[in-house]
């Protein structure tokens, strides 16, 4: 077998991990803001930087006034079993499941809510096939499929006239795709992917239609005190300025607000997406050149921007194993094997806090431990 050397150039900062990412360039924890830390959430200042954190949030997102935006407990995890267990059980319910996430929300649905629903699944690296979704019911998917690098193409396929509500976990999407609003009555996602910030918070985003099914529809089953949006049949209004449910790390809210400010620094969301972009198309440039490497989304129009997943020619799990510990042991690359339930491969993050020039820089690195592990 023959071993190429190591390249001579590494990439700057080798975070590819799909979560919790690569911090924002530039980022240095002494550049966070101190003043809000050892205070209450309650107390002025903690209020004034939760409201600055979700002020920030919506003027980035370009969310219209009809939405609603809440700092909600358990990260993405949480924000999204907040949406089904306080909305789920009114109509149907239909699951869109193409990888692991969207298999979890099945078990939620199934063993935990005891509802039944219409489940519509494809393998890994495909989708489902949207034009059989029913929008008499509700229906919940993954806009960006994490851990199968595989996305729904655009909101053209949920209809404008649903009857149902469309319940989209978002958490690789947000701040990398241009979402549109009009189409998504609740959206969850966490700081820790596009944002390159800190895990165990998430968000929920909540269309009109989401409001009015709170406030005139009370489930059968029992609903955690983290859970609840809705007091004496309204809306808890204050938890959408900032008045959290349960306590939240001022830490995690200030490294949030610096990603978030970072953000506006390249151009918003239109400099968010085209970063994001950028990234795809320089890992898409090392892939095509390649031939024992591919993208186990085949078709591009719903691969991933950002949670970019890899096949690699007769790969099994102990070679990627292999394959990625090399490139950590030489800091070129951390955290880049895919993920346990999907089949053997490769995930590169190619969100917006990475730079393109360390995409770039992977591409010899790869050969590299390629050269030692390959069958």
């Amino acid at each position: 077998m023959t071993t190429l050397d190591r390249p001579p150039v590494k990439p700057a900062r080798p975070h590819f991990s799909s979560g919790p990412c690569a911090k924002p360039p530039g980022w240095d924890a002494s550049r966070l803001p101190h003043g809000s830390l050892g205070r209450s959430h309650r107390s002025k200042l903690g209020k004034a930087r939760l409201a600055y954190c979700l002020d920030l949030m919506r003027e980035l997102l370009q969310l219209p006034e009809t939405h609603r935006i809440a700092i909600v407990p358990g990260s993405d995890t949480g924000a999204f079993e907040m949406a089904m267990w306080t909305m789920l059980g009114a109509k149907p319910v239909t699951c869109l499941a193409w990888e692991s996430f969207g298999e979890g929300w099945v078990t939620d649905a199934v063993k935990q809510l005891k509802i039944e629903p219409t489940v519509l699944r494809a393998d890994y690296g495909k989708l489902p096939d949207l034009s059989q979704v029913d929008w008499s019911n509700d229906v919940l998917f993954t806009w960006n499929g994490t851990t199968s690098g595989v996305r729904v193409p655009d909101g053209d396929w949920i209809a404008a006239d649903r009857e149902g509500l469309s319940i989209a976990d978002a958490t690789s999407a947000v701040f990398a795709y241009d979402l549109p609003w009009d189409r998504i009555d609740v959206a969850t996602f966490s700081w820790q992917k596009v944002l390159g910030g800190e895990a165990g918070h998430g968000v929920i985003v909540l269309g009109p239609r989401a409001v009015e099914r709170l406030e005139s529809y009370t489930p059968t089953w029992p609903l955690p005190k983290i859970f609840r949006l809705v007091s004496k049949g309204t809306l808890s209004e204050g938890v959408f300025r900032g008045e959290t449910i349960n306590t939240p790390s001022m830490l995690v809210v200030e490294d949030a607000i610096f990603a978030l400010e970072w953000a506006k620094s390249v151009g918003g969301l239109d400099g968010l997406i085209a970063r994001c972009e950028a990234n795809a198309a320089a890992l898409d440039a090392i892939v095509a050149e390649r031939p024992w490497l591919g993208h186990l989304a085949t078709h591009p129009a719903t691969r991933s921007k950002t949670s970019v997943c890899l096949t690699v020619e007769g790969a099994d799990e102990a070679l990627i194993k292999r394959f990625a510990a090399l490139l950590e042991s030489e800091d070129a690359a951390y955290d880049i094997a895919g993920h346990r339930d999907a089949p053997a491969g490769l995930r590169v993050w190619c969100g917006a806090t990475v730079d393109a020039a360390d995409i770039a820089a992977l591409g010899p690195w790869l050969d590299w431990a390629w050269s030692q592990v390959k069958p």
